[in-house]
């Protein structure tokens, strides 16, 4: 009994430890750093056993090395001045009109977050909308939200969108189309839920042309499009999917897109074999293995059967509806990434549809609160660095506003999806 009380006490002080850590991130220092002595310190306790901690390693192994290869390939279309021609389109396309910005940032996050995952929307389009905003001399924050909530809503379509749905794929059973067509009409819900909301919540910034810009300014030049970046990022895509039929782990075409483009930068003398591994982020891929451990541990010792009880058994509309509320309430009191791999291990054997359910709630439920995934933590340290400071009633207001509309939508989209297309 008292060691059973010591290895949940040290379970939930590790987890506990490593998601402030992860929020406050003290001295600056990579999620990492705080992640791998917890983790070490629940094996050492005893409180999950090795056996337990290889099949984390295994299980998420492969997931990691997607992720690596796809933190490489959104990084070098980047330096291919893919995300520049994006901004120049996105000042061309809105003239000075604020609404019409707000529309092609919608586009361009939601197509961005779905096919090179929700970091390269925080990271990599958010510092170009605000560069836009500037130029046009209207408003940023709709259009700051709107890159913020997308890079959690839009990261619903493709396994490889979000961490999350790479640990929710491994665990459903689906080939990556089956998974792309079943989430289609949830991704198309929330983001015109998102829309709808946003364009309501800033009315009075959205309302007419910018009075306030330069009328004389020449109109940006025509962008350049990287087409090998894009070439390069379709084939991959097209990669996903054969490698998928295929019965092969897709992290291969993902590698095989990163090489490419990652030998080309190497040829021409735009990248060090060591920016190459920076760009890999081996600190963040080491913080999720750790996590996965301390996770493992703390549903080892009582969070798992409170969760197996609390998590609707079924695929019926309303346990549908109960698992994604379930997961959102999850990813906002434990974020998002601890939440997914609580609870898709308790969802999968009832189908691929309930794994589904949990994965709209983890990915829509985070716009809520500051602290429910990783990625909006990492957004607003960006809109800091750019001067802005993100206003908690005005986000938790806004939060409030879209994700149970958009849990509902997206909820019953895929109902119907499964009704249709099946399982």
């Amino acid at each position: 009994m008292i060691e059973t009380m010591f290895a949940e006490s040290v379970s939930v002080a590790a987890l506990a430890v490593v998601l402030v850590c992860a929020v406050v991130r003290p001295f600056r220092l990579p999620e990492a750093v705080f992640a791998v002595p917890a983790a070490a310190a629940v094996v050492a306790a005893g409180a999950v056993p090795l056996a337990h901690v290889r099949e984390e390693a295994a299980r998420l192994g492969p997931v990691v090395g997607f992720l690596a290869a796809v933190l490489v390939l959104a990084k070098l279309c980047d330096d291919e001045g893919l995300f520049h021609a994006c901004g120049t389109w996105m000042a061309r396309w809105a003239g000075r009109h604020p609404g019409r910005l707000l529309g092609a940032v919608f586009a361009l996050a939601s197509v961005i977050t779905a096919a090179l995952s929700l970091d390269a929307t925080v990271v990599l389009l958010t510092p170009v909308v605000f560069a836009t905003a500037g130029r046009m001399r209207v408003v940023p924050t709709p259009h700051l939200y709107a890159a913020a909530h997308l890079s959690n809503t839009a990261s619903l379509l493709l396994p490889v969108s979000n961490l999350t749905n790479l640990l929710a794929f491994s665990a459903s059973g689906l080939s990556f189309t089956r998974f792309a067509l079943l989430m289609t009409g949830p991704w198309l819900a929330a983001i015109a839920v998102e829309y709808a909301v946003l364009r309501r919540f800033f009315a009075a910034e959205l309302a007419g042309p910018a009075a306030s810009a330069d009328i004389g300014a020449a109109e940006p030049e025509a962008p350049e499009l990287p087409l090998f970046a894009l070439v390069t990022v379709a084939c991959t895509l097209a990669g996903f999917a054969v490698a998928s039929a295929a019965d092969t782990d897709p992290a291969w075409a993902a590698a095989a897109g990163a090489a490419v483009l990652a030998g080309r930068a190497l040829v021409r003398g735009r990248l060090s074999p060591r920016g190459l591994v920076r760009a890999a982020s081996p600190a963040f891929l080491a913080f999720v293995l750790a996590l996965g451990i301390v996770v493992r541990a703390v549903l080892d010792n009582g969070l798992g059967d409170v969760l197996g009880h609390a998590l609707p058994d079924g695929t019926g509309l309303l346990p549908l509806l109960g698992a994604a509320a379930l997961a959102a309430l999850l990813a906002n009191l434990i974020n998002n990434l601890p939440a997914v791999l609580a609870l898709v291990p308790l969802a999968a054997p009832a189908g691929p549809g309930a794994v589904l359910a949990v994965l709209i709630g983890v990915n829509i439920g985070p716009n809520l609160t500051y602290a429910g995934s990783l990625a909006t933590l990492l957004w607003r340290r960006v809109a800091r660095r750019h001067g802005h400071e993100i206003r908690l009633r005005e986000y938790t207001a806004l939060g409030l506003l879209t994700v149970p509309a958009a849990l509902l939508a997206a909820t019953l989209a895929l109902w119907a999806g499964l009704a249709v297309l099946g399982p």
